[in-house]
C-alpha cells in the first residue's frame, strides 16, 4: 500500500487539505485586518452623521442657520488617508483644496486619539470636541479661553457635509503616545472656523433657512443634502504605495494556486501511475 506524505492520502484528503491551506491563507490575510469600523460602514456612517446633528441642534444659545449635515464620501476618502499616517498633527494638505477634495473650496477637520482602541467611540470623540471644550467658549465676545476650535468646528453653520474616518495605529500616534492608539479624523465642508466669525448666528431655530425645511433645529434642503458618489482619492495617500486589495489577492492565491497544482499532480502521480499525456 503507497501513503503520500502529509494530508495527501486520498481525493478528499487532497480537498480537505486544500481548504486547510485556504483558511490559514484567509486568517493571515484578516489578522492584518482593522477591528475598527470602515468607512464604509453603513452604522459608523450613521453614528457619524447623527452625533453630529445632535450637537448641533441643540446649541446654547440657538442657531437661526444651522445647516442639517450629511456624509460625504470623498471627504471620508481624505480623512481615513491622513487616519493611516498616524500623526498628531493636522492635514498639511488641507490649504490646496483640489488635493482634500474634488469639488470643495475649503475642507475643515477635527482629530481625536486614544488608546486602547477598544475605547473609542463616536459618542466619546464628539464628547471631547464638544461638550470639553463648549465650557470655554463664550458665545458673545466669541472668544475661547483656551483650546475649543473642534467644537466650533462641528457647529460650524455652514458646514454641511461630514465624513470621518477611525485609524488602528499598532505602533501608536506619533507625538501622542507610543501604545497602540486609535485616530479618528473628521473632514468637514465647506470649512469652519473662519477669523473673526461666530459659528452660527443666534435666533429661533431655522428662521434664517432660506427656504427647504425644519427638522430638529436644523435646516434641510434635498438639493443640498443628496449623497454624491466620487471617484477620487487624494494624491498622497500613502496607501498608493503600499499593495492594496488586489495586490493581497493576487500574492494570497499564486501560491495557493500553485500548490493546488502540486498537490492534484502529485495525486494523479500516486493513483495514476500509468496515466500519460500525449501530443
Amino acid at each position: 500500500m503507497i501513503y503520500a506524505p502529509g494530508c495527501v492520502r486520498t481525493m478528499a484528503g487532497l480537498r480537505l487539505c486544500f481548504v486547510v491551506i485556504l483558511g490559514l491563507a484567509v486568517l493571515m490575510d484578516c489578522s492584518d485586518a482593522h477591528s475598527l469600523p470602515d468607512i464604509t460602514d453603513p452604522q459608523f456612517i450613521s453614528d457619524c452623521v447623527q452625533t453630529h446633528n445632535q450637537y448641533r441642534s441643540a446649541t446654547n444659545p440657538f442657531a437661526s442657520n444651522m445647516l442639517y449635515m450629511t456624509w460625504d464620501d470623498a471627504l471620508a476618502v481624505t480623512a481615513q488617508a491622513w487616519a493611516r499616517f498616524c500623526i498628531r498633527k493636522h492635514n498639511i494638505y488641507l490649504r490646496e483644496a483640489k488635493r482634500v477634495h474634488p469639488t470643495f473650496p475649503s475642507v475643515g477637520e477635527n482629530l481625536w486619539f486614544g488608546y486602547p482602541p477598544s475605547h473609542f467611540s463616536v459618542e466619546l470623540a464628539m464628547k471631547n470636541w464638544v461638550n470639553d471644550e463648549l465650557k470655554y467658549y463664550n458665545y458673545g465676545p466669541n472668544a475661547c479661553s483656551t483650546v475649543c476650535g473642534h467644537y466650533t468646528q462641528a457647529v460650524w453653520a455652514d458646514s454641511y457635509k461630514v465624513g470621518c474616518a477611525v485609524q488602528i495605529c499598532p505602533n501608536g500616534v506619533e507625538g501622542f503616545s507610543t501604545k497602540e492608539s486609535a485616530l479618528f479624523v473628521c473632514n468637514y465642508a465647506p470649512a469652519g472656523n473662519l477669523n473673526g466669525a461666530r459659528p452660527y448666528e443666534e435666533g429661533k431655530p431655522c428662521s434664517s433657512c432660506g427656504g427647504g425645511r425644519c427638522e430638529n433645529n436644523l435646516c434641510r434642503d434635498p438639493v443640498r443634502d443628496k449623497l454624491i458618489a466620487y471617484n477620487w482619492s487624494p494624491d498622497w495617500d500613502p496607501e498608493k504605495r503600499r499593495c492594496g486589495a488586489f495586490c493581497k489577492a493576487v500574492l494570497v492565491l499564486r501560491p495557493l494556486a500553485l500548490m493546488l497544482i502540486f498537490l492534484s499532480a502529485y495525486t494523479v502521480k500516486i493513483y495514476y501511475p500509468d496515466m500519460f499525456a500525449y501530443e
